[in-house]
């Protein structure tokens, strides 16, 4: 986690070549920005390879999953904040 506040929070994943989010959701909009590293991201009909550079934004409660090519960093931010990251 970088910062949060009472409304957002702001996190940087690290990840591994091989990682993968299994598809999932949560009450929160999730927006990210791709730092590096190479992604394979789906969700809501989109199916996507993004790397640095590119943004996404995840609608709250929409199913979505990750699988890392490369490995990398990128920057999601939550509104609210994810209270399982706390």
């Amino acid at each position: 986690m970088l910062a949060h506040g009472t409304q957002s929070m702001v996190t940087k994943m690290l990840y591994k070549q091989g990682d993968t989010v299994p598809k999932h959701a949560h009450p929160n909009e999730q927006s990210g920005y791709v730092l590096s590293g190479k992604y394979s991201i789906r969700f809501a009909g989109y199916n996507e390879e993004i790397g640095p550079g590119d943004s996404y934004s995840i609608p709250a409660n929409i199913e979505h999953s990750l699988d890392v090519i490369e490995a990398g960093e990128v920057i999601d931010l939550f509104v609210p904040p994810r209270r399982d990251f706390l």
